[in-house]
């Protein structure tokens, strides 16, 4: 195992700004790293300034698709994270350029800083797969390898949290909505997991504290069938909604115009991603490849989902921010 890296030394993440990099930057900050948040729009970077002392913190402009603005935002840096991800494709964000083009560059510039290099892909990465974001995914896994073969690749599963894109989009669908689909059936399982303890993990191993060049998959205490996540959604925030089986080419015909929204509710994509379950895996399992194999007890849903999910129920105040 590498030698722990002195937690004042810099830190750059790679799409800091976003859902789970704003764990990774306060948990960064709390270890006493300084932080470069390397992100395509620095200006609207601001609120992450209160999560840590003055100057420690500090936003560059850099975009996964231009290979200067990578290579600058890693220059001095002692480890990259990497914490970028798209749901879906929109114009040039295209998950080949994101997932699998980008995350080369990345992985060339630890190599050429001589930085250690945490990349987080997502379980479900295959390069076998019928959904393009999961070969994509497995694709970039591979070249950050190639790059990189000490690097430390995080899976997380399903990531929940405040403003997460999981129950925050189906407690809103169910505030309209008479009904919420269950797709191929509702029986695709998932292991969702705190976005608090990803980001712990990607600190263990931006401390060293991780197997040099080792996958792991990262997944909550409980695994849930879609369908029981629905449920729980609904229960939480006490609303009666019906649950209706949505075979998966159905879904795939309704999807090919919902994703043409804005922010699309569902994709072609991720019909086929719901093809698969979403799980730790029994080998990681036993290599301990895993929060557990990192010391981190990891949350339940039902122990943060209702702090945030509150402003959905039908006394609550819909347009007020969760905490």
């Amino acid at each position: 195992m590498s030698v722990k890296i002195p937690s004042d030394s810099l830190v750059t993440v790679y799409g800091g700004s976003g859902f789970l990099g704003r764990h990774v930057v306060r948990a960064l900050v709390r270890r006493g790293y300084r932080v470069r948040v390397a992100v395509r729009r620095p200006d609207l970077a601001g609120h992450l300034q209160p999560l840590g002392r003055v100057g420690q913190i500090h936003a560059v402009q850099a975009n996964l698709r231009h290979a200067g603005s990578v290579e600058a935002a890693a220059q001095g840096a002692d480890v990259l994270i990497n914490v970028v991800g798209i749901l879906f494709e929109r114009g040039a964000q295209k998950f080949s350029a994101v997932h699998t083009a980008g995350a080369a560059l990345v992985a060339r510039a630890a190599a050429a800083n001589g930085a250690r290099l945490v990349h987080v892909s997502a379980i479900g990465a295959d390069p076998n797969s019928s959904s393009l974001y999961a070969r994509s995914k497995a694709e970039g896994e591979q070249r950050v390898l190639a790059a990189v073969p000490h690097a430390v690749i995080m899976r997380p599963s399903i990531v929940f949290g405040p403003e997460d894109d999981f129950f925050n989009r189906f407690a809103a669908l169910a505030r309209f909505a008479p009904a919420l689909p269950l797709i191929g059936g509702g029986a695709t399982r998932f292991q969702p997991v705190f976005a608090g303890d990803v980001a712990a993990a990607i600190v263990e191993a931006a401390d060293g504290k991780a197997k040099s060049g080792a996958t792991y998959e990262l997944g909550g205490p409980e695994v849930f069938s879609f369908k029981e996540l629905m449920q729980f959604t609904l229960d939480t925030i006490e609303r009666n909604r019906a649950l209706v089986p949505l075979p998966f080419p159905l879904a795939k015909m309704k999807a090919a115009f919902l994703q043409f929204m804005p922010t699309p509710l569902l994709t072609p994509d991720q019909v086929e991603l719901l093809r698969t379950d979403n799980v730790v895996s029994e080998q990681a399992a036993r290599d301990m490849r895993t929060l557990k194999g990192l010391g981190i007890a990891p949350q339940s849903i039902a122990a943060i989902v209702p702090s945030y999910l509150w402003r959905f129920r039908k006394t609550g105040q819909f347009n007020r921010r969760a905490a």
